[in-house]
Order: structure tokens, then sequence, then C-alpha cells
């Protein structure tokens, strides 16, 4: 069966073209997809404009928009199995990572379902009786909507969800390199009963399939997420058109343990803030910063911890982290790492590829710990995203803000500390999105979701995530018009 679906279709392209898709985890062939080109995502701009200003999505009751995502969700959990699945075939990830991910995907068009008619708008005192001034809520247009491949269908839910509660039409364009899923959410969104050309699905490389909806004038809105250099260019291009853009450009994320913090949970949250998913993920806790007098200490036990991470495939129930995406993407990782070396770190653990049983079939990197980095290093300042952790020491509660606020990026951090106050000041202090406050990773959809600096722009879920996909407009209505005699 064709793989886009433009205008309420499954179709090829125009241009014929197709991808392999392949598991990271051990090169398997996971599927053959269509691959669009720019005359495609065309044709689907085109059929996202018709339905926004000819058809009746965008003036469907609120509570009817929130009914149909609320229906999507209930078929995300009937097919949860198949996603789960398919998502751990594309990206390699642990399956019951992907398991989990599901279910924070169906929530997530749970919340957005119920908030769609929440805001209604809000009446504003004018002091004149004849006269009522109030705001309403109103859908943007046609969204342009790319996706990244680290975590394919809760990013793609994270802007599908909001831009159909607020009355938009789209285009999705999801990572080439994991489909399968973003495939599979469209069926399921016909099968709730979204009108034709509402939602529109493009496959294919960025440059081509995805570029157009930049600078295309009948794309109202540019949502992206993924690395700093696409972002800018995307930006770049939609400048020409003054659209909206929300970006979410990752981040180079600050994890800071006081001496004062509790050891074991301050040490088991590193491990997790920077290995899961073989830290393939935007906010990974990738600069741990240590206060000198528990570096020592603190850094052993977790080398120790990090040396035995059991690497492994989607469906290897002993292993605990997976494979990284690509091998192009495995190279830049360990450039990093041997630059990072070459520039002064010290090698604690990991570093090289790996060995073992089904290891070298895929694009597998050992958890690895640079020691003694410093925040002039490449290593620290950049996006690996991989499984590499820099150290850096800090003596006291300012040198922690200026080595964490050290950097163009402002996605997260953390501060982990049994004194509430310092923590809470240090937090204060950060030039991030979000900061955890002893714990990490954790996020809710009523909580908004970006970056300071060069991590983004606009935010994602909470109600200003409905906000980035909504046009607030002022109405002033006279109900007791008379001549105003300015030039009588």
């Amino acid at each position: 069966m064709p793989d886009l679906y433009i205008d309420g279709t499954w179709r090829g392209p125009l241009d014929e073209g197709t991808r392999e898709i392949r598991c990271p985890a051990d090169g398997s062939l996971v599927g053959v997809v269509d691959e669009a080109g720019g005359k495609d995502t065309v044709e689907a701009v085109a059929a996202a404009r018709r339905a926004f200003d000819e058809g009746p999505w965008p003036t469907t009751p609120a509570a009817d928009r929130g009914d149909l995502l609320l229906r999507v969700a209930d078929l995300l959990v009937r097919d949860k199995d198949a996603l789960a699945r398919a998502e751990s075939l594309d990206t390699g990830k642990r399956l019951v990572e992907s398991e989990y991910d599901i279910d924070d995907i169906a929530n997530c068009f749970r919340y957005f379902g119920r908030l769609a008619a929440a805001e209604t708008g809000r009446v504003i005192e004018t002091g004149t009786p004849s006269v009522d001034s109030r705001v309403v809520y109103e859908p943007v247009g046609v969204c342009g909507l790319i996706t990244p491949w680290n975590y394919p269908l809760l990013q793609t839910a994270w802007k599908v969800a909001p831009a159909l509660a607020a009355g938009n039409t789209f285009v999705l364009k999801p990572s080439e390199l994991t489909p399968h899923t973003a495939i599979h959410l469209m069926r399921l969104l016909e099968e709730a009963g979204v009108p034709p050309g509402v939602a529109n699905l493009v496959l294919g490389a960025g440059p081509e399939a995805g570029a157009p909806l930049a600078d295309h004038p009948d794309v109202d809105l540019l949502s992206f997420t993924g690395g700093l250099g696409t972002g800018r260019g995307l930006m770049a291009a939609a400048a020409g058109t003054v659209k909206k853009v929300a970006l979410e450009l990752g981040g180079k994320n600050p994890n800071i343990v006081f001496a004062d913090a509790d050891f074991e949970t301050a040490v088991d949250m590193a491990l997790t803030a920077v290995f899961l998913h073989s830290g393939q993920v935007c906010s990974a806790g990738a600069r741990l910063l240590v206060e000198d007098t528990l570096h020592d200490r603190f850094v052993d036990e977790l080398v120790r911890r990090a040396s035995g991470i059991r690497l492994g495939g989607p469906f290897d129930e002993s292993a605990q982290t997976g494979p990284l995406i690509s091998a192009a993407h495995r190279a830049k990782v360990e450039a990093y790492v041997a630059k990072g070396l070459a520039e002064g770190a010290v090698l604690r653990c990991g570093g090289a590829r790996p060995t073992g049983p089904g290891l070298d079939r895929g694009f597998y990197y050992p958890p690895t710990v640079l020691d003694e980095c410093s925040g002039d290093m490449a290593v620290v300042q950049d996006e690996s995203f991989g499984p590499v952790l820099t150290v850096e020491r800090f003596s006291g509660e300012a040198e922690a803000v200026r080595l964490a606020n050290d950097t163009v990026y402002g996605l997260a951090g953390a501060v982990f500390s049994t004194d509430g106050a310092k923590a809470q000041r240090v937090a204060a202090r950060l030039r991030v999105g979000t900061v955890w406050i002893n714990d990490y990773h954790p996020y809710v959809p009523q909580a908004e979701w970006g970056g300071f600096k060069q991590s983004g722009l606009g935010r994602e879920l909470g109600p200003s995530g409905l906000a980035e996909y909504r046009e607030a407009k002022h109405i002033w209505r006279n109900t007791d018009p008379s001549p105003q005699g300015w030039f009588a």
C-alpha cells in the first residue's frame, strides 16, 4: 500500500522513490517506504490549504475536535503492541521503552482532547455599557510539522495533537529514518474521522520533502524538532514569509551535584540522565558538574556502574540500552570523544566500539565517561547526542551556575542537593526551560516544554503548547454607535 497520505488518499510519490528502513540494532530490513519529493510536499500543502480555507475542520466545535482526539487516544491504546514494536524496529530502542512511549502518546492526545474547549476566550471590561470587548482564539492555519528520529511518535504527538485541537490543518514530515509509526498514526486519524486534507503525510529526506514547508507562502506555522544547524536554516527560510516558527533544537544540559546530595539517588539519576536511550535524548544530562569535595568518590562509583551497563537489541530482555540510530551518527559521536581526549579529557570508561555476540551487526557505542573536562572543549559545548558524559568540577553555588550557563543551549538541567533553599536558588539562576531538583527526565503534559537561548523558540505541551497553534483575536463591538465629531 502507498505510504504518502495527501488530501485523504494514500498514494505514492509523483517521482518514484523509495527508502529501505533497517533496524539499527542488527541491520535487518524493517521495510521499504515511499520517498516524497518537493512536488509531493507542495501538493500536500495545497490540500491542507483547501481543507483549512474551505473545509469544516476549523469551524468544527472545539468539543467535537476534542472528542476526535480522545478517539485517537483509544485507538493508540488498542494498537499499543504493534506501535511499540514498530518504534523499536525503526529506532533500535528497547521494547519496554517504546511501550512507555506509547502510553505517553495516548496521554498526550487525551490531554489536548480535554483542553481543546477549555480556553474559550475572555471578556474585557471597557467601562462603556454600549461596548463589548472580547478576545477569542482561532486556529493559525496550515502547519508544517517536522519531527526527529529519537522519539518519533512522541514528538509527532506533541505537534499533531495540539494542532488538531486548535482547529488547524497540517503536513507532517517525520524523520526519513523512522517513518513507520507516523504512517500508523495517519491510519488511526483516518479511522477516527479526520476530514480529508486536514492531516497530510509526506516521507523523505529533509532537503527534498521537508524544506518546502519552511518557505511556502501557504504554510502559516512551521514546527521543527531537531538539530541546531537545521533549525537555523529552517528559521531563515521561514523569515521570507514571516510565518510563525516553533523550534526545539536540543541541549547540552547541566546536571549539578552538590556535596550534600543524596549519594545513591544522585548517582542513579546521573546514569539515567545521560545513558537512557544511549544518550539520544534532547534533554539528556550530558554535562555532569560535581562539587570538588565529592568529585572523586562520585565519579568512581558512576564509572563502576556505567561500565556494567548491558547493550543489546530491542527484544533482548537483558539489555539496558540499545544502539545509536545509524553508522553516520556513531561516527559523529566517536569524533567528539576523540576530540575531547585530544583536548585533555581523561577517559574513565567506554570510548571504543563494543564487542560481543550480535553487537558487531548494529551501531552500538558503550557508555563513555570523560573526566577532568573544561568548558572550552567541543565535547562539552556541542551536542554529541550519544552515550557520552563529560565531568567538570566546581566549588560553590556561584561557580556551579556559571559553568552550567556557559553554553549556547538552554533546554533543561538538574540540581541535586539536600539543602532545599540552595537547590531553589540555583534552579532560579539556570537559564534553561526545565529544571529538575533531585530528579531527572520526568515531564507532564500540563507543563510547558521548550528552551532558552538557542535550544528553541516557543513552547510545546501545556496550555501554551496549544497557544502555539492558535491566534488570539480581540473583538471590540460598539452596540450604540454615533458620530464622533472629531472633524465636524
